[in-house]
Order: structure tokens, then sequence, then C-alpha cells
């Protein structure tokens, strides 16, 4: 099955093929993103009325809507202009009015004849103490009422598009849908309790019942599912594409290795020991490596990267180090230059900072095998630079860079491995939803002598207390890290916010004591500040969130987060995780302005109680959603018309296994079930997946 099966090409044809929908329609649904029959399937109502027939308006709840027989009784049209025209009605139990603006008396009067029987359906409300439904959504006669959905669906509409046109689009679509086998795995679907394809659909189309619209009823949960395992068959074929794709076996005879773990101060964690062999297995076969190594603040990645750098070396081969700034490249050089310099390699950084002739004899020396490190920004990957034998490659701080990047970095290699580090602990199912294609190691432990840090949260009115608190630090030898408030969404006012701030304090503790780092500094200026503060030289740095990433300053024992109320919780984690590096106990002093909203409240109090990153991740997923946790413009999150990341974690976790496991029985998807699968994906719009599926 190489083309789309012809069973799919009415729900992927034209939009303006359906009944009623001409060229302005299809610009409005287009508007909604819904520019072929299949997405109105995918387009599901949001809430629904509850239109069955009731005897009587009597105990509803206020501001309900009720569908009533009633007896028509006298009409009463405005005297004055502007007023309303009113109709008594009475139901089994009561009477109220109907009430109309700007209607003309001879249609009201045909609709609605007095001493004759109407069904009217509307929202029911007491106006001066009388009950009245103002403008009825229907009024209809025996006969037409039994047309009337019982719980009419209520769409997600957009200018120039109505209820009416998207009940009539879908109930269209509806009849389209054909049978295309079942796809989801047997025992899955049987413990579910789950409907088919065509049989959900309807359901979610045409509730029976408000439950319906639930997330967690069985029909939106099947159609969830779907669109999760199309996504996670697409990850796996990805996947297994790389998996096919041709590497180098790297296997290092663990010299270099042994020397640096001899000189570490302390023996490496399990789950540092633990990723290490992950990552040297991966090496040593002769696919592509494809990892991702996640760890918590203060896990200790650079070292475990670092040791699969040098098995790189061991084995003849050069490594690349490629970081999102030019601080946190420096920051790589200075961690692992001690450990270069006791091996007696060459480490080179590649910034764009460089001088052409830098430029030109770092090449030259790259090119020709002398550069066994190389450290750098984006500029690692620039046209020009070219490695001797480029065996492994690693992206740190991944989600600030595009695929096309770290892709553009493992080409540089003949087949080099790839392996990507985030110091942002994320969600198990936005894991798996953005970084599926990966295999996965976790650093969940911290290396030993790390201490707990403090956190506290204090009203920014005791502003002077903290400076006066943090003065005495200063006086002891100490040093702190000072971070401005974002400052709305505007960088202009945050680094205004952190150049007052530096002056204030720089007033107050002296010239000498305080440094300021931020975003708009030149790159030298801001490595210069930054080299003074990790010297010792300054006892306070100002900063803004630059600092967030990679910062590694054992001296520095005190966080100050001014405004923590405007940081997202993962921010707030990743700032603190500055301080504690080294063996005095830190504290973190979150300065609040109040009062402060519920969620803010909750992210501070969570700071309070927890340092564990997992934790606070998904604790910021259930705040915040998915798209903000990793950051929407970069997350690469796909989208979902109907599963919920937030809420439906565990659908996420079931599709990953149930592709893993369609995919190892039946590679090339040509069983029954394969074929339904396939199917799936067309239906889907997964056709970049169906490319990766071998021949057959």
């Amino acid at each position: 099955m190489t083309g789309r099966p012809e069973a799919l090409f009415p729900l992927f044809e034209a939009i303006t093929k359906l009944a009623g929908v001409g060229p302005k329609t299809a610009e409005a649904l287009a508007r909604l993103g819904i520019t072929r029959p299949r997405d109105l399937l995918f387009t599901v109502p949001g809430a629904a009325v509850d239109r069955r027939l009731k005897p009587s308006i009597m105990g509803l709840p206020p501001a309900s809507v009720a569908t009533v027989e009633v007896a028509i009784g006298e009409h009463l049209p405005p005297r004055v202009a502007g007023r309303p025209y009113r109709v008594f009605v009475e139901d089994a139990q009561t009477s109220f009015q109907l009430v109309f603006f700007h209607a003309r008396e001879d249609w009201l009067r045909r609709s609605l004849p007095e001493g004759e029987r109407r069904i009217v359906s509307g929202k029911v409300e007491i106006f001066d103490g009388t009950a009245q439904m103002v403008h009825p959504d229907h009024i209809l006669n025996r006969a037409e009422a039994e047309a009337l959905p019982p719980i009419e669906p209520v769409y997600p509409l957009g200018q120039g598009v109505t209820q009416r046109v998207m009940v009539k689009a879908t109930s269209e679509v509806l009849e389209r849908v054909p049978d295309l086998g079942e796809w989801i795995e047997p025992s899955i679907f049987a413990r579910e309790g789950w409907p088919d394809l065509r049989e959900a659909l309807h359901v979610v189309h045409r509730p029976r019942d408000l439950g319906t619209l639930s997330p967690d009823a069985p029909p939106r949960r099947r159609l969830a599912y779907d669109e999760l395992l199309s996504h996670q068959l697409t990850l796996q074929l990805a996947r297994a594409k790389a998996r096919r794709a041709k590497g180098r076996v790297t296997e290092g005879d663990g010299r270099l290795s042994a020397q640096v773990e001899a000189a570490l101060p302390y023996a490496l964690t399990g789950a540092q020991t633990r990723a290490l062999a992950e990552i040297r297995g991966d090496l040593a076969l002769p696919q592509r490596m494809n990892r991702l190594l996640q760890g918590d603040v203060g896990s200790g990645k650079t070292v475990v990267a670092l040791l699969a750098m040098l098995t790189a070396v061991e084995a003849g081969g050069q490594a690349a180090l490629m970081a999102p700034t030019e601080i946190l490249v420096q920051q790589h050089r200075e961690s692992l230059a001690p450990f270069v310099e006791l091996l007696g390699l060459r480490m080179e950084v590649f910034t764009g900072r460089d001088t052409a002739a830098q430029k030109a004899e770092k090449r030259a020396a790259l090119a020709a095998g002398d550069i066994a490190l190389a450290v750098g920004t984006h500029a690692l990957f620039q046209e020009g630079v070219e490695f001797a034998d480029l065996r492994l490659a690693i992206v740190d701080e991944q989600h600030r860079f595009g695929v096309r990047q770290r892709m553009g970095l493992s080409s540089k290699g003949v087949a080099a491995d790839l392996l990507v580090m985030t110091a942002t602990p994320i969600p198990r199912s936005l894991t798996l939803a953005q970084y599926g294609d990966m295999d996965l190691s976790v650093l969940d432990e911290k290396p030993p002598g790390r201490k707990p840090i403090e956190t506290v949260t204090i009203p920014s009115g005791r502003y002077e207390q903290v400076v006066d608190r943090l003065a005495g630090a200063i006086r002891a030898g100490k040093q702190a890290y000072w971070v401005c408030p974002l400052v709305a969404e505007s960088e202009v006012l945050t680094l205004t916010a952190a150049e007052e701030r530096f002056k204030a304090l720089r007033a107050r503790l002296g010239d000498q004591a305080v440094g300021l780092v931020h975003g708009q500094m030149p790159g030298a200026e801001k490595d210069a500040a930054m080299a003074r503060f990790v010297a010792g030289e300054t006892s306070l740095l100002v900063a803004t969130t630059v600092i967030e990433v990679g910062v590694n300053v054992p001296n520095a024992s005190i966080m100050v987060i001014e405004g923590a109320e405007h940081f997202g919780l993962s921010q707030l984690h990743q700032l603190r995780g500055r301080v504690g590096r080294g063996t005095e106990a830190s504290t973190c002093l979150l300065l609040y302005d109040g009062p402060v909203g519920e969620s803010a409240r909750r992210r501070l109090e969570i700071m309070r109680e927890t340092e564990d990153g997992f934790r606070i991740a998904e604790e910021d997923l259930a705040l915040r959603g998915a798209g903000d946790v990793i950051g929407t413009a970069q997350s690469g999150l796909p989208r979902f018309r109907i599963a919920d990341l937030e809420r439906q974690a565990d659908l996420m976790a079931m599709a990953r296994d149930d592709a893993r496991l369609a995919l190892e029985r039946d590679p090339e998807l040509t069983s029954e079930r394969g074929h339904a699968l396939r199917a799936l994906l067309w239906l889907m719009g997964r056709d970049e997946a169906i490319r990766l599926i071998g021949v057959g």
C-alpha cells in the first residue's frame, strides 16, 4: 500500500464538496484549522446543550436551558417602539412568557398561534419575579420536535462558522467514514471497553448524554488514543530508521576514563554509572546512537558527558559538545579543562568571537585531528568546520535548538553518534511526546555531599532586611546571586529592572562587591563579569535569567529571586540550582509582591516543599499546561485536536508501548493489523511516517 487507501478519498477531497460549504465558509473553516472533511471528524464538540423534553420549567436551576411543550396564550405587542413583544404560555405546571425584541408580529402570530400547542426550547431566566424565555432557540410543532437532538453538540466556532454549519457538515462527513479495520491492539481494546472508530465518532459528535463530553468517556479516550498512537508510531518509525542508519563501532579501552574517575573528588553515583553504561553500549553498536540524557540540576551530567567523549577519543576519534550560549560554552570549557590538561589532550572552544586568524588555525587543527575535544555554540556546525573523525556529538540544553541544528551537527561526522542533554526535567508524558524517537537515560540522584537548599518565601516589603542579611553574609566571605524579576514579557523592562537593582545594591554594598550580567551585554563583557564572580573578585552577581542554565560557582551559597511570583516553577528550580554546589549550606530567598494569585501561591509552596526536579516538572505541567512547560515556540510538541497531554499521560505511555510492540512484530506493517495501522497513519495525515515504512 504505497498511496492513500481509496476508502479515505472522500475524507481528503476539497471541503467545498460538502453540502452548504461554499468558498466563503471554507475560508472561515480554514481559520479554525479545518481544510479537509477529515478535520471535521477530529474537531469535536467542547460542550452540549440538554434539549430533552421536560414536563415543566418548574424547579430548574436559574439560567438553565429547558425544552417544554406549551399551550400558546395571549400575544402582547409593545405599545412603545423598542419595548419587547411578549407571548404568554403555559406548560404542564406553570405559566411564563416568551420575549422577543425587534420581531415581526406577523411571523410571531404564524409561529405561535393562540390556542395551539408548540414545543419551545431556550434559556429560562427570572426577570422582575417573572419567568421568561428570551428568543427561544427553537419553536417547533410535534412532528418537527422529533428531529431535535436530545443532546445538542456545541462546536468551537469562528467568524463565519455557525453551529448549524458545523452540525450539517459533520453529519455529512460522519456518513463518509469507511471501515478501516481495527488498529488498536486487541488486548487494549478489550480491556478499555472502547467502541470502534465509527461508533466513537458518532457518539462524540452526536452525544447521547452530557457524560459523553468528558475526556474520560470511552469514545473520547479512544479517539485521543488514535491520535497518540499515530504520533508514537511515527516516532517509532523515525527511531527505526535512525537505527538502520549505518553507525560506527566506537569502543574505548578505558585508559583516559580511568584517570578521570581516579581524579574525581567523589565516586560516580549509581545513576551516572548506569547512564554511562547505556551510552557506551550504544557507542559500541554499528548503528547510530540517538539518546537523551535527562538530569536534574546538579545531578552530574557534565561528568557523564566528559567520560562519554573520552570513550570516543580512546577509540581514536574526536568528540564535540555544543551549547546554546557563549556563557554556557565557557562554563563547559572551565569544567572540562582540568581533566583535559591532566590527560594531555587538546580542547578548543569555537564561538562567533574568534578572529579570522584564530578561526583558520582552529579549523585546520580540527581537520587534521590535532583537536580531540571541540566545545562551541552553533558555530561548530557552520560551513567550513570539518572534523578529521567526529565520533560523538553532544548537544546541551536541546530544547534551545531546533531539530535541524542538532541533525546538522551529527552530519559533521561520518555517522557520528548523538547524545542530547537537558537539565530541565520533563514529565514522562511530554518526554514521550517530544523525544519519543530517542532512547532515554535519566540521572535521578545527586552526587554525595550535596546539602539540601533551604528555600524561604519573603514578602518584598522586607527588602531592607534581606539586603542587611546579604551584607552580613558577604562580610563573612560568602557569594550570592540576585536575579531580577521578569517584567511582563519585555526584555527591555527586565533589563531596566536589573540595572536599577544593580545600582541600588552597589550603592549599599560597595562598587567592587557587585557585578552585573544580562543577555544584552556584549559576549566579552558578560564573560568578564562572570569570570570576576567565579574568581571571587565580586561577591554578589546581579543578573537576569541568563544565569538560569549551567553556571557553576561552588562558593555561591545564596540565591535571591526577586518577583518570584512571575517565574514558572521549572525556571525557579533551575535558578535555585545555581547554589548548593559547594560544601556550604545554601539558601534560596523567593521575594514576592503580595497578594499573589492562586497558581503563583502554589508555585512558591511547591518550591518550599521539594527539590525534586521531576516532581516539580509534573506540578508545573499540571499548573501551566504542556506548551508552556517546554516553551511553546520551540517545544516541538505535536498539536493534538482531542488528546490532552496533561490529563491523558497514561494514554501516551500505552500508545508508546503499543507502537513499539506492533513494529517489533511487524516492522513493515504488512499483516492485517499492519494495514489497519497504515490506514490510521493516512487518516491522521502522517504521510511522513508512511514514507519511513520499508517497501512492503
